[in-house]
């Protein structure tokens, strides 16, 4: 792991120290761009399902005007250490950032791994699938002989 993203998982692990002291608020997410700046996030726990601390950092990028994510982190509350993150997340971030490394494993052993590695099967958007063909221009349709209308009941 590189030096930039040890600090990444010491930003994220900052955020959960201080923000992370309720049950609304249990993991923080650092996410660093290719010019090193870094966004912060925590989850917003509602029974509803509110958003991971990923998204929220996604979200904080955004708002700031960042482009590609290069690096994403997720730790825990109370020493919990490094989270992966979850379906949805996951999918979210190959959607958004197919290139986006992230940080997980255990604290002793951590390392960066592509988004992909962590949804290899994943779900492909119909409209990324295929190349939808320009249709031909609408034709007369062809008269058939000896063809009369159908009788209407």
């Amino acid at each position: 792991m590189r030096d930039t993203d040890r600090a990444l998982v010491q930003a994220a692990t900052a955020v959960a120290k201080l923000r992370c002291r309720s049950d609304n608020h249990t993991v923080a997410a650092a996410a660093r761009t290719a010019d090193g700046r870094v966004f912060t996030g925590v989850n917003v726990y509602h029974f509803t399902g509110g958003p991971c601390a990923e998204i929220v950092a996604i979200g904080a990028a955004a708002t700031q005007g960042a482009g590609e994510l290069e690096t994403i982190v997720a730790v825990g509350d109370r020493g919990r250490g490094v989270l992966p993150p979850c379906g949805r997340c996951r999918q979210v971030l190959l959607d958004y950032f197919p290139s986006i490394r992230v940080i997980v494993g255990p604290m002793d052993a951590l390392r960066a791994v592509p988004v992909a590695d962590l949804l290899p099967d994943t779900y492909v958007w119909a409209d990324h699938q295929v190349e939808v063909p320009v249709a031909p221009r609408a034709e007369a349709a062809p008269v058939v002989p000896d063809s009369r209308p159908a009788a209407e009941d």
